[in-house]
């Protein structure tokens, strides 16, 4: 028996163990594990069923609507009125006091309600149609900024990756010089100051390793929040930053066609310019009359005693039909004032939505614009970190035959350090930059 509870006990832990294993993505996988996972993109799903349910909420007003009440009265002292005495016999001028009515009465009422004609609420129905083409809109949007989000947390983890491994292999190489010239210059072969040049760079490079070691931590943070997971969940990134990049140069995407209609910002302005003429057509159908149709049954009981559970009790059944219309006559030309208001907006809306319009064109040309610069300086800071490390090389030849100083070799260190942090910026440039333009273009190609 223990040793099955024991074996039982060591498949849960290893099933545990496997589940809290780190998760590994592409930038693909990350971007759709995060429109299903982020929290931002979750609440955004929702709105679109509290959207439906809104739309269907809005419906439900104008189809027959159905009350039940029951009413039960008990009279503690019974009310009294007063009859003219004469009518049963008396003296002109007295009267009789008299109690009408049972001590105990109850009343059960079922009513049917129709809406038959509303002006507001035939607008009310388009509302609730644009309001939920607004919330999926919405949910475009935040689709779009969540995959961005996404391909920029992702790029700047891998830079980070890159950047400690080339920290590191910049500090073991500054390491194995500075032991070398030391060795050196305790012989008496060099001067001190070849050793502390060195020592100067080194420490430099030492400062940065550890923080761009702290800045990789909080890289993966924000990666991990960005997808929806514990901001301290362990992941793998399968892409590398060279090869990613590579795959973000799209040349084509440049001569892409600028369809404005296709933004999300454009479709956003466009149905809220909608949304404002629902309000006008709203506040125009003020002025219509509304006709409410209804019918009621109801049954009444009366007694001196509460006996309405028992079937000896009598019961009076009633029943009503009805028509009620409410025509609007006179508002002292409020309803001309709201009328003229909606109206106000809906020129502003117009104007909104040509001013998106011109902006996203604007926008567009920018974002092609960046996205060329940015292949461009790849290519240029690539040829440049060649260089450097033909020049860093050759210094470093040079210092250790003699040739050169150790302040040319700081030189030719720095600008080489220079050209391969400016190389990782570069091929980041090119993965944000084409996000953007996908973004504004709204032509996303996985």
């Amino acid at each position: 028996m223990k040793k099955s509870i024991i074996i039982i006990l060591g498949l849960l832990f290893g099933y545990i163990t496997n589940a809290q294993e780190q998760q590994s993505f592409t930038l693909q996988q990350a971007i759709d594990f995060a429109l299903e996972n982020n929290r931002q993109a979750k609440n955004a799903v929702r709105d679109i069923e509290a959207a439906k349910k809104q739309k269907w909420e809005t419906t439900a007003t104008g189809l027959p609507q159905i009350e039940a009440s029951i009413d039960y009265n008990n009279w503690l002292k019974q009310q009294v009125s007063l009859i003219p005495a004469e009518f049963f016999g008396g003296n002109p001028g007295d009267f009789a006091e008299i109690e009408f009515g049972t001590k105990h009465t109850m009343i059960a009422t079922a009513t049917v309600k129709q809406l038959l004609f509303d002006g507001s609420y035939l607008v009310g129905l388009q509302s609730a149609i644009v309001f939920l083409e607004i919330s999926k809109n919405a949910k475009e949007k935040t689709d779009l900024e969540v995959r961005k989000a996404v391909i920029n947390a992702y790029g700047n983890v891998l830079l980070a990756e890159e950047s400690v491994k080339i920290l590191q292999k910049n500090k073991d190489v500054l390491q194995k010089n500075l032991d070398e010239t030391t060795k050196i210059y305790e012989n008496g072969l060099a001067e001190e100051e070849s050793v502390e040049q060195l020592q100067i760079t080194l420490s430099g490079v030492e400062s940065n390793l550890n923080n761009t070691s702290r800045l990789k931590t909080l890289a993966y943070q924000m990666l991990n929040i960005t997808l929806g997971l514990d901001v301290n969940s362990k992941i793998e990134l399968l892409d590398d930053l060279e090869t990613l990049t590579a795959q973000h140069i799209s040349l084509d995407l440049l001569e892409s066609v600028e369809i404005v209609e296709n933004n999300i910002d454009y479709k956003v302005a466009f149905n809220d310019k909608r949304a404002k003429e629902l309000l006008l057509k709203l506040e125009k159908s003020r002025a219509l009359p509304t006709l409410n149709a209804f019918l009621n049954g109801a049954y009444s009981g009366y007694d001196n005693s509460f006996n309405f559970t028992k079937s000896s009790q009598r019961w009076f059944g009633s029943s009503l039909l009805g028509v009620s219309m409410n025509i609007p006559v006179f508002s002292s030309l409020g309803r001309s004032a709201a009328t003229q208001r909606a109206k106000i907006n809906l020129e502003k809306a117009e104007d909104d939505l040509t001013e998106v319009e011109q902006q996203l064109k604007f926008q567009i040309t920018t974002a092609k614009s960046n996205y060329q610069f940015a292949i461009e300086d790849y290519e240029n800071k690539k040829q440049n970190l060649n260089l450097a490390e033909r020049i860093e090389k050759k210094n470093q030849t040079k210092y250790f035959e003699g040739i050169s100083s150790s302040f040319e070799l700081r030189q030719a260190q720095t600008q080489l350090y220079s050209a391969q942090q400016e190389f990782l910026q570069a091929m980041l440039d090119v993965i944000s930059k084409k996000a953007e333009l996908e973004t504004t273009l709204n032509t996303i190609n996985n």
